[in-house]
């Protein structure tokens, strides 16, 4: 189960998941997001995956799902912090290619 914490700092918006990321976060997920989606002053979102042990095809859905409605809204979407399994599944997908991906 993921757990998330979000902040805003002026116009970037971060979004740090906990945990397991996979198909049973995707409402825990959408909660987060659909404010910062509708809040203008943002223009970037950072998604912390430091502390994510595992990610499944669904949950890169979810982050693809999420790119394409920050993308209808004028922002950006960077992944960040990703390491072990989290960042080879990232990798593998060409996520390099659709995202912005962070140290």
């Amino acid at each position: 189960m993921i757990r998330l914490s979000t902040r805003q700092d002026g116009s970037t918006a971060q979004i740090e998941l906990v945990g397991r990321f996979d198909f049973n976060g995707r409402k825990t997920m959408r909660e987060a997001y659909d404010p910062i989606l509708a809040n203008a002053q943002v223009r970037s979102i950072e998604i912390d995956l430091s502390q994510v042990d595992y990610i499944d095809s669904s949950a890169l859905g979810i982050l693809l799902l999420l790119r394409e409605r920050a993308e209808e809204t004028g922002k950006k979407v960077a992944l960040c912090k990703a390491t072990g399994t989290v960042e080879k599944v990232l990798s593998v997908a060409n996520f390099q290619r659709l995202f912005e991906i962070r140290g």
